[in-house]
């Protein structure tokens, strides 16, 4: 029988519980915190509860055996794409975020984002780390329905060609220039830890106030350049490894240790009652052939095919874990096709959020049925995927060139090869030529999506832009004024 405190939790009535579960309505509306921690580049293979037998994440494969986990999570094969289709619940290319560069990385301004949906439902909204779609004043997240910011510039620290500060040239991932809500501020530290010990301050005073937030603590770690803390690459260069698998695995570790604290806060504030905490990634593996004393070895990629921008399974298929104390049931699998698309309807219903009419229309489904019913009927699906990435001008030449069709059964890749991943999930053997009908009914599907897609697309073309960039002038402006100041995250 269900305990009175989630009854409680969830302020139901008697007259929606049915023997030993809940009625299939009863997530809808029950208003959890929500704390969606999202690493860069980090693939199903980079965790140690997923099998990689050099890097060590105790605190979230202690995570991940307490959690319900979605086995089938698909994203984008880049970062941008994923977090726009995040942010939009449609897929990226259709609010124009074809590219991580060029212009191409700003979401369309019509759409009404997540935070701005929880936003209506009363939450607090807080994001800590990589934006990554767009840094003119419009496309901010402080602009798109984030009360509080803390981020850093383009796609990454460091990445001063396309935006970032460039005070962040001299000393990658330390010490770093970062706009904190409309001021650009000086912090000290790992961005790692910077970005985590900003989110926990502010998680406190939210739930100091009693006020429902969503904290998106989208992290530029492990994302090149490879930099971490000496401490934490200490073992691996003592153990043999190469610079860069220490300083990648330092990182990831580094996460680990600060994703610990994090549920160590929660648990001291007693929080975990009443918040939803969701591990994933935001596409497949980037990492170089690691070195041990001279050796070669390849990284470990869950036996997947394809990393990062690529269209096969290793590009997209990641992590998702998540926890709620009480209400999700634990060390749980969930096999169900689902995406990071399905994230907006799956948050917006868990607040309560009263979507407006003339919003876009969203590609996602809501998950709550699952997470009510691991073995709910779901209906099959197709998902699409483009690396995009295109040069300019050459659109209509990649509509072929890596894209992928992905169902419960099939992943169909560059219009040509068919992968029967039920039953070979590393995309071993092309199948198409003995199964002429799914190839043509997986390109039907796609042609229609492409065109669907097209005159959504609405940043191609743009000029490249010369000289400072938006944060840049910002920076130059304040500088100019005396006005960098030292920043703090609250104290604990």
């Amino acid at each position: 029988m269900i305990c009175k405190k989630l009854f409680c939790l969830l302020g139901l009535s008697a007259a929606v519980l049915l023997t030993g579960e809940l009625a299939a309505q009863t997530l809808a509306g029950s208003r959890p915190n929500i704390i969606l921690v999202m690493t860069d580049d980090q693939g199903m293979g980079d965790l140690s509860c997923m099998g990689n037998e050099i890097v060590r994440t105790p605190h979230i494969d202690r995570f991940y055996q307490q959690s319900t986990r979605f086995t089938n999570f698909q994203v984008s094969p880049t970062c941008a794409p994923t977090r726009a289709a995040i942010m939009s619940g449609r897929f990226p290319f259709k609010v124009g975020v074809t590219h991580t560069i060029l212009q191409r990385e700003r979401m369309a301004l019509d759409v009404y984002t997540l935070p701005q949906a929880l936003k209506s439902a009363g939450y607090a909204t807080g994001l800590f780390g990589k934006w990554h779609l767009g840094d003119e004043f419009e496309y901010r997240p402080q602009s798109r329905g984030f009360d509080e910011v803390l981020m850093h510039g383009a796609g990454g620290i460091g990445q001063t060609i396309y935006g970032d500060f460039v005070a962040n040239q001299e000393n990658p991932y330390f010490d770093n220039i970062l706009l904190h809500n409309n001021t650009v501020v000086q912090t000290q530290g790992f961005c790692t830890d910077v970005f985590f010990d900003a989110a926990e301050g502010w998680i406190q005073q939210q739930h100091e106030a009693g006020q429902p937030y969503f904290a998106y603590l989208s992290l530029n770690a492990p994302h090149g350049p490879m930099y971490a803390p000496e401490e934490y690459k200490q073992h691996f260069l003592s153990e043999g490894y190469d610079e860069d698998t220490a300083a990648r695995y330092g990182m990831i570790e580094n996460i680990d240790d600060n994703f610990g604290q994090l549920m160590a806060l929660l648990k001291k504030w007693k929080a975990l009652d009443n918040t939803l905490i969701i591990f994933m990634t935001d596409n497949g593996m980037s990492m170089k052939t690691i070195l041990r004393d001279g050796e070669k070895i390849s990284p470990f990629n869950a036996n997947m095919r394809g990393r990062k921008n690529s269209p096969n399974e290793g590009g997209t298929h990641v992590p998702a874990f998540w926890q709620w104390k009480g209400v999700l049931k634990r060390n749980v699998d969930i096999d169900a096709l689902v995406a990071h698309i399905d994230l907006y309807k799956t948050l917006a219903e868990l607040a309560g959020a009263q979507l407006p009419t003339d919003m876009q229309s969203l590609d996602g489904r809501s998950l709550l049925p699952l997470l009510e019913d691991p073995q709910a009927n779901w209906a099959d699906r197709e998902l699409f995927f483009h690396c995009g990435r295109w040069k300019t001008g050459e659109r209509d030449a990649y509509k072929y060139r890596n894209n992928a069709v992905r169902t419960e059964r099939w992943r169909f890749v560059n219009n040509q090869q068919l992968y029967d991943i039920q039953q070979d999930p590393g995309e071993t053997k092309d199948v198409s030529q003995q199964f002429p009908e799914v190839v043509s009914q997986l390109r039907k599907s796609y042609d229609q999506w492409w065109d669907s897609a097209l005159p959504l697309m609405v940043n191609e073309g743009l000029p490249r832009i010369k000289g400072d960039h938006p944060l840049q002038q910002l920076y130059e402006a304040q500088q100019k004024n005396g006005e960098i100041v030292n920043w703090t995250p609250e104290q604990l």
